[in-house]
Formats: C-alpha cells, sequence, structure tokens
C-alpha cells in the first residue's frame, strides 16, 4: 500500500519532469526552426565615401568599479573605425574607486587626440546600469547608440557593419553575437562558452530568423535613439533592464536584427563566484521581465500568437531551475521507492521523459556545429556544462524565487580582470591581486551538503543496482561538488588582506 509520503514524493517528481519535459522538447522546435531557416547572413559594410549618408553615433560605455579593463575599453572603443565628427563617446562612470582616475587620464589623452568623448558622472547611482545609460542619453547627440560593457573589445569595423541595417526605418535596434576571449583558459570558461553560444545560434539567430522576439544582450549592439524613447527609455524596476526594452520596442512595432556572422569579443568570467553573481543576476531579471510584461503581451492585438508563445518560452524559461534542483534531491528516495518493483508501470512511463535531455543536447550541438569547425570536439563538453547547470540550481533557483516574488535588490556588477587564453599561472597571479572582495555565501554550503548527498545517493543506487538513476547523480554530484569547490577554491585565490 502505497503510503502518504510516497506518494508525495512520486507526484512531484511527476511534475517536476513533465515542467522539465515541456522546455527540452522547446529544444526541438529551436532546431526545427534553425534547419528551416539556415540560410547564410550577408553582411553590409557602410560606404564611407558619401559623408551625407553617415548618421551620427553614440557609443555609451557604462562603467562601475572596473578598474582592471576600463583603459582597454576606451582605447578599443577610440580604434572603431568612423569619422570622428559623426561619432561621440560617453563614459558614463558610476565608479567609486581609483577607475576613476584611470577614467579621467584616459578621456584626457582622447580629447587631446580629436575624439568627442566625455566622462560623465553621476551624484548618485540610482537606477544602477539602465538608470546611467538614461542619464547619458539625456545628452547623447547621435541618431543612433551603440552599447559596450567593460568586458568587451569592439572590433573597429562595428559600426560599419551595423549601422547599415537602419536604412531599414522600422529597424530600432541591431545585436551582434559574442565572442569569447578567453573560453579555452579552463573548464569553467569553456562551459560558459557553449551556453552562450547556444543562447545566440540557436536562440537569437533562430527567433530573428523566425520572426520572433529577441533580446538586446545589454552589449555589442546599437539602439535607434527614438526607438528607445518611444519604448518608454530605460528602467529600473528590473535588473535586467536590457530585456525589458526589448519587449517593449518590440511590442511597439519596432524589428530587431541579429547579426550571427559579425561578433564583438567579450570576456568571460575567470572565477565561479562572478559567474554564479552573473547568472544570478540573469535569472532573476528575466523573471522579473515576465512577471512585468508576459501578461501585455499575451493581451496584445498586435502581437501573433506564434510570437506570443515563443516570448512565454523565451522569458520563463528559467522557472526550470527550481524543478531541476526538486528532482535531483527527489532522485534518491526514488531509487528506494523503484526497489520495492510495486510502480513498474510509472518508472515505465517515467523513462519517456529522457527525451528531453536529448532535445536539449541537439539545441547545443548544433550550436557548437554552426559557427566552430572543431565542434566534435566541442561538443564532447556538453556533459560538463549539463552538470555546470545541475551545480547552479540552488543559487538560480534563489533568483527565480526573488523574481517572482518582486524582492529587489542591487544589480551586482560581474568583477573583470582582464584575462584573456593566458597561461594558469598567470591567471592564478591575476586573480590573487584582485582587489574584488570574495566571500563564501550560506548557498556555497548548501551546495557542498548536496554533493555530499548526491555522493550518497550514487552508493545506494550500486548497492540496489538501480543503475539507470547513476548518470544523473553522477551528473548532478559533478555539479554540485564543482560549483562549491571552485567557489571556496577562487575564494582564497582572490582574498587580500586590505
Amino acid at each position: 500500500m502505497t503510503s502518504n509520503i510516497e506518494t508525495i514524493i512520486l507526484t512531484s517528481y511527476f511534475i517536476s519532469l513533465c515542467i522539465l519535459f515541456v522546455f527540452g522538447l522547446h529544444g526541438f522546435i529551436m532546431v526545427y526552426h534553425h534547419l528551416k531557416n539556415k540560410e547564410k547572413e550577408d553582411l553590409t559594410f557602410l560606404n564611407l565615401e558619401n559623408e551625407n549618408n553617415i548618421p551620427t553615433v553614440t557609443i555609451q560605455l557604462p562603467l562601475y568599479n572596473e578598474l582592471y579593463v576600463a583603459s582597454r575599453i576606451i582605447d578599443s572603443t577610440c580604434k572603431i573605425e568612423y569619422p570622428k565628427d559623426k561619432l561621440e563617446i560617453q563614459v558614463l562612470d558610476d565608479s567609486t574607486d581609483e577607475t576613476i582616475n584611470i577614467v579621467e587620464e584616459q578621456v584626457l589623452h582622447y580629447q587631446k587626440l580629436g575624439f568627442d568623448i566625455k566622462h560623465i558622472r553621476r551624484n548618485s547611482r540610482d537606477g544602477f546600469k539602465a538608470g546611467a545609460l538614461k542619464y547619458g542619453l539625456e545628452f547623447a547627440k547621435g541618431e543612433f547608440v551603440a552599447i559596450f560593457d567593460s568586458d568587451f573589445i569592439p572590433k573597429k569595423e562595428f559600426l560599419l557593419a551595423t549601422i547599415p541595417y537602419f536604412q531599414d526605418e522600422k529597424i530600432g535596434m541591431v545585436q551582434t553575437r559574442w565572442e569569447h576571449l578567453n573560453d579555452e583558459i579552463s573548464l569553467l570558461t569553456k562551459a560558459q562558452a557553449m551556453a552562450l553560444d547556444g543562447h545566440f545560434v540557436m536562440e537569437q539567430n533562430v527567433r530573428n530568423k523566425s520572426g520572433y522576439f529577441i533580446n538586446f544582450n545589454g552589449t555589442g549592439g546599437v539602439w535607434r535613439k527614438s526607438c528607445i524613447i518611444d519604448a518608454g527609455n530605460w528602467e529600473a524596476d528590473t535588473i535586467t533592464e536590457d530585456l525589458d526594452l526589448s519587449y517593449r520596442a518590440q511590442m511597439k512595432g519596432w524589428k530587431f536584427r541579429f547579426l550571427k556572422n559579425f561578433t564583438s569579443p567579450s570576456e568571460l568570467p575567470a572565477e565561479i563566484n562572478a559567474l554564479k553573481a552573473q547568472q544570478f543576476r540573469w535569472t532573476k531579471g528575466a523573471v522579473e521581465v515576465a512577471h512585468k510584461l508576459l501578461f501585455k503581451v499575451w493581451k496584445s492585438n498586435t502581437v501573433s500568437l506564434d510570437q506570443k508563445i515563443h516570448s512565454t518560452f523565451h522569458l520563463t524559461n528559467n522557472i526550470v531551475f527550481p524543478f531541476i534542483l526538486l528532482t535531483g534531491i527527489l532522485n534518491v528516495p526514488i531509487v528506494f521507492i523503484k526497489h520495492q518493483g510495486a510502480f513498474d508501470n510509472y518508472f515505465a512511463v517515467m523513462s519517456f521523459f529522457t527525451l528531453s535531455f536529448v532535445g536539449s543536447f541537439m539545441f547545443y550541438f548544433y550550436g557548437q556545429k554552426e559557427i566552430y569547425k572543431d565542434w566534435r570536439k566541442r561538443i564532447l563538453l556538453f556533459p560538463l556544462f549539463m552538470a555546470g547547470s545541475m551545480g547552479f540550481a540552488v543559487s538560480n533557483t534563489k533568483a527565480v524565487i526573488e523574481g517572482f516574488f518582486k524582492k529587489k535588490s542591487e544589480f551586482v556588477r560581474t568583477p573583470k580582470y582582464n584575462l584573456t587564453n593566458e597561461t594558469a599561472l598567470e591567471r592564478k597571479k591575476k586573480l590573487s591581486q584582485s582587489k574584488y572582495a570574495q566571500k563564501i555565501s550560506l548557498l556555497v554550503i548548501i551546495e557542498f551538503i548536496l554533493a555530499i548527498y548526491f555522493t550518497i545517493g550514487i552508493a545506494i543506487s550500486i548497492y540496489y543496482v538501480e543503475l539507470s538513476a547513476l548518470p544523473f547523480q553522477i551528473l548532478f554530484f559533478s555539479g554540485f561538488g564543482f560549483s562549491s569547490f571552485l567557489s571556496i577554491k577562487h575564494f582564497f585565490e582572490t582574498k587580500k588582506i586590505k
């Protein structure tokens, strides 16, 4: 006879797998659209011979305590090929440390060279990045506004490759694909690169070609200034102001363009605590935007049913994290229940849900194959990527809950260390000399406890010869063990006595 506890466990496990299954199947849908719309994109470069065709562009560089990369982003921005009299550069500096002096010196240097570059500071950090962008927009001279975060090194051809698309007056934003400066330095950065490639190639690219909503990724893109204003300008009531403005603009009828074949190089977070902070912000912000806009998307008469469905998946896909966590935790008691042999039909049905993992694999498989010649080697890291996604489930579950209940939090910046594909020794030296303080949070302790929990689960599965449970428990153990170990390791590497 089934006990109440067993009923709760089996029901919760079923519901969790159903939700993961639905989002996993969406991977098949994206692969279908990818294969259907696989044509190559032709890049158009701006003809500089007729200066009457060259619009004025403002480039905004939002900074907050970026002492290791502030000079790099300013230098690379000033190397962009564009007439000086048509280019304005705003360094939107909310810093409170020595970054202020670094920026001041750099701005003065380029002003002497004839650049229209300004060091813009506010009295407060109100609205965080959204507030800084909105403040700078008040003074922006450009008809178009390009935005780069401090971890980017824009290519000199950036404006020549993006501005021509605005000849279509309906285009409100052009986004370039991110390229990775330091994806080869560790397993952590390799896994990140795979995740981002999947997002850009199989989400941004596919959605854009299929006529669905996409989003500005916060950097590496250009906006039509009138589009920003028409959509209601930057708002700071979510911590993903880029996603928020993107949806408001597209709901107003503006069109976006994604460029798969032109990239903007950027630095990936090289230590896991910085990565967790970034993932937490993106996860929570997406839930906040869903809370704010999803009902309006469905209520809109200008948005098609297809667009509404894909927008729902786009804005809500982060809700998988609580169910990843719940599925993992329940996986251990499920071994005991399954061993009783009284629920064979139930578990026969459950085996069908493994198709969702195939959908996820196909999604990232094509994401790698589309842009890399060595995709066969890269896709071998898929299990590592899956383990990492599971390992972040604790932190991202917290983000989902906070976003759902509208708990406000500070925009936590992602520390950058000016790391490219250096040797491990050089990387460790830079991290050890960092002035960015790190801490071991309660979430790290929970991750460590879960790693022990799944170690026990692996032993139980082996003892009862429930081999079908082993792959998932090994992935959960690897994910939580990897995440907690690196958090502690990087804490000591970046720890500095002030």
